[in-house]
This record gives C-alpha cells, sequence and structure tokens, in this order.
C-alpha cells in the first residue's frame, strides 16, 4: 500500500503507528513546525495550505489508499476544491478513499438507539458541512469506481486524550444533565478499524464507536477510581461554563449502534471506556502524545 492522507492529526498519526510491512505512508500539516511529531508516527511529511504543488499531485499519482482527515469548511471539502481533477484523471493506482467524519451528522435522536437506516439530520453548522462533504465525496467515488469508506466517528479519546489527563491536569468536570449520555471511540479503534477496511477495500458507511454509550459523568469518576483520587464535584449543565461547541455536544443526545462495523469482521479493542480507561492505567499510556483531530473533536467528559 501507498497511503496519503490530507490532514495528519491525532487520528491519522494513531493508523500510521500501526502501518504494515511495506507500507509507505505521506500525510499533510499546514505546519512545518510538525514534521517531526508526523515523522516520529511514520508518517513522510508535506505541506497542504489550500494550494495545490508538483510534489503534492506527484505522490497522489502513486497513491493506492487516500484517507481524508481534513475538516470541511463554508467553501466545502477543502481537498475536493483543490484535488477533485487531480483524483479523476491523474491517480492510476488509487484503490480505496477513506472518509474521517463524524457521528454528528445524525443530530439529537432524544438518547434513543440509531442504527444503519438513521436518518441525518445535523444540527450544528460543522455538522451540516459534513453531510455536504461526505455526499460529494461519495459522488466523486461513484464516478470514478472505486470503494468510498465514510467513517462516522464519535468522542475520540487515547493516550495523552482522556479522562486520565483532565483529571491529572485540573481540568476534568462531572457536568450533570439528566439522561445525557455519548458514545466514545479509542484512537487504537480508529486505526484499527481504517486498516481492516483499507486492506479489504471496504467501501460504506460505518459508524466507528464503543459498545457503551454512557453519562460523561460516569467516565471522569471511574478515571478518578483509577487514580484513586476524589472525583471533582457535580455540576449542573445549566450553571456550567462552556464554549459554545462544548455546548453544543450537549445539544445532542443519541446511543450509536457500532453492528455494521461487527458484520465486517472487525473486533474493537477497547469496546468500553472502562476497557480502554483500565488498560491505559496500567501500562501508563494514557500520558502520551495529546493532540486534536481534525474532524471529530472529543465531545466533553
Amino acid at each position: 500500500m501507498k497511503i496519503f492522507i490530507f490532514g495528519a492529526g491525532y487520528s491519522a498519526k494513531a493508523f500510521a503507528r500501526e502501518r504494515r510491512p511495506g507500507t509507505t505512508i505521506v500525510g499533510t500539516t499546514r505546519s512545518a513546525a510538525k514534521f517531526d511529531g508526523l515523522r516520529d508516527a511514520g508518517i513522510s511529511p508535506r505541506i497542504f495550505d489550500g494550494a495545490a504543488t508538483p510534489e503534492l499531485s506527484q505522490t497522489l499519482s502513486e497513491t493506492t489508499h487516500l484517507l481524508i482527515s481534513i475538516a470541511p469548511d463554508d467553501g466545502g471539502d477543502p481537498v475536493l476544491g483543490v484535488f477533485a481533477g487531480v483524483i479523476r484523471t491523474a491517480m492510476p493506482k488509487l484503490q480505496w478513499v477513506g472518509d474521517l467524519s463524524t457521528v454528528g451528522v445524525y443530530g439529537d435522536y432524544q438518547g434513543d438507539w440509531i442504527d444503519e437506516a438513521a436518518e441525518c439530520r445535523p444540527v450544528s453548522r460543522r455538522s451540516r458541512l459534513r453531510v455536504e462533504a461526505e455526499q460529494a465525496w461519495q459522488a466523486l467515488a461513484d464516478e470514478i469506481e472505486k470503494p468510498l469508506a465514510i467513517l462516522r466517528l464519535s468522542g475520540i479519546y487515547g493516550p495523552g486524550r482522556n479522562a486520565l489527563v483532565n483529571l491529572k491536569n485540573g481540568t476534568a468536570k462531572r457536568l450533570i444533565k439528566p439522561g445525557q449520555v455519548f458514545n466514545r471511540i479509542h484512537a487504537a479503534d480508529i486505526a484499527g478499524a481504517l486498516w481492516h477496511l483499507a486492506a479489504q477495500n471496504l467501501g460504506g458507511t460505518f459508524k466507528v464507536t464503543d459498545d457503551e454509550p454512557a453519562p460523561p459523568q460516569d467516565v471522569v469518576t471511574y478515571a478518578a477510581e483509577l487514580m484513586g483520587v476524589a472525583p471533582p464535584p457535580e455540576i449542573p449543565f445549566e450553571t456550567a461554563q462552556l464554549s459554545p461547541m462544548a455546548r453544543s455536544f450537549y445539544g445532542e443526545n443519541k446511543r450509536v449502534s457500532n453492528q455494521k462495523l461487527k458484520e465486517t469482521g472487525y473486533a474493537f479493542r477497547f469496546p468500553t471506556y472502562r476497557v480502554a480507561l483500565s488498560a491505559m492505567w496500567r501500562d501508563q499510556s494514557w500520558r502520551g502524545e495529546g493532540g486534536q483531530d481534525a474532524r471529530s473533536p472529543i465531545k466533553p467528559d
């Protein structure tokens, strides 16, 4: 495989660290200051600041698997806006395209379970833009007759980015909104799902999410028990000081099924937050490199 990643952030680096023998991975960032971090993850870095370059076009011409991990904006998907023509006509070796999206595209289901037949009814602007980007990628994939895997991710956590870190840093909160639940996904399962789908050139829309949607305060309480510290006090949601983005997450309440991905044969490494936090606490990987994924910010715990 020759893999090209647009937007080599937190999730993409987790994917690259598990690269298979004989695989090469190129990934983009907007800043040369991040090159060393990409190289440490096994990614050959390139700059993509919204403009095409001969180097990028040449690398794409050799690419077999293309992964998109850049958020769309009001102008649409930035990769399609620049490279749609290249993808149509100048990527003769392309076999598969993956797009990292978000379960936010489903909007609010008032705590109900959503299965594969669930309708997308996004509430936030960013989720509406992602629906539009998914549709644009699907149209292009159909045109060039290549499989497209859309991975709709729930709240991302993993080494350096979890409730244990938040407790250590003094930033953890236990916000109480009765009936509110979130799904989550460990970065290792994003990586595992990507390798599983890419290796088989599988297309389709998949919810990459854990087995157990849970109230966010429960995650903080469990992490505190592992650390042997007192959890932070409970704060009623109505009086909490939150950023507009954090508050918007609490406006969507749903339980997300991962059954379709399981039916492809993928077995989740961390099916619940308890399994994941316990494992990270045992091996101390919770302290690892932090970061933010460009496509699916973590929901507040």
